[in-house]
Order: C-alpha cells, then sequence, then structure tokens
C-alpha cells in the first residue's frame, strides 16, 4: 500500500518533467524534419513546419525557401547540426542548435517553437549568431 501511495505521489510530482521532455523531443523532431527537408531542397515540406505567422509574411514555399538560402545559409547547407540546451514556458520552446556551416565554420542557432491549437509545434523563429558572438 505504501508503494503505491509512494509511486502516486512521484508520478504527481514529476509527471510535468516527463511532459516537458516529451515537448522538447517533439520540437527538436519538428526542427529536424524541416532541417532534412532543406537538405533535399523541398520547400512545401520545409514550410509546412513554419508558423502561422511566418506564412503570413513568406506566403508561398518558394519564397520561404528563397528568405532560408539568402539570409540562413548555414542553416540551409552544413556539415554538422547538433542540438544544445532547450527551454520550456508555456506552451513555447526556445531550442539552441550548433551548427558548422559548409565552410567550416561555427554557429549558434536559436529556434522558437509555439504549441499549435491541434498540439502540435510550429517554427516561429530563428536567430542566428556565429558561435562567439554577442547578442
Amino acid at each position: 500500500m505504501r508503494i503505491a501511495a509512494v509511486l502516486v505521489v512521484l508520478i504527481i510530482a514529476f509527471g510535468p518533467i516527463f511532459a516537458r521532455a516529451d515537448d522538447v523531443a517533439t520540437a527538436q523532431g519538428v526542427i529536424r524534419a524541416q532541417e532534412q527537408a532543406f537538405g533535399h531542397d523541398d520547400a512545401a515540406t520545409a514550410y509546412s513546419y513554419a508558423a502561422p505567422a511566418v506564412k503570413q509574411i513568406f506566403p508561398a514555399p518558394d519564397i520561404f525557401m528563397s528568405m532560408v538560402q539568402n539570409a540562413y545559409a548555414p542553416v540551409y547547407r552544413h556539415k554538422s547540426f547538433e542540438f544544445g540546451d532547450s527551454k520550456t514556458e508555456g506552451s513555447s520552446i526556445a531550442q539552441r542548435v550548433h551548427i558548422i556551416d559548409a565552410n567550416g565554420e561555427a554557429w549558434e542557432a536559436l529556434y522558437t517553437l509555439e504549441q499549435q491549437a491541434d498540439g502540435s509545434y510550429k517554427i516561429t523563429g530563428c536567430s542566428l549568431l556565429k558561435a562567439g558572438q554577442a547578442v
């Protein structure tokens, strides 16, 4: 009986931590899927992971892809793309990504994602800085 009571307390206490870990894993899956779509030049799939606010600014997949190619070249083409720290706050997730671009330069990306009404996560933004560069 005591074991059951302890288990219930542990589940209640640590349930939110496990839920947040699942959300981070889901968000990382979204980022990874978009990264792979960029690698295959699949504009429609890459665009499908963008949040509605991003789609308002870039109303078509080809426009979105052109912006990524020109403004986010290290995200578009790279040698290495590894997840760093993440932070959850409410229905938002911030995820750092360590990138080595095609020329061997190190970059830090900060992706932000927001949970949608259907429960999915969509990318709301990406800030990109050379590694070691001040914000």
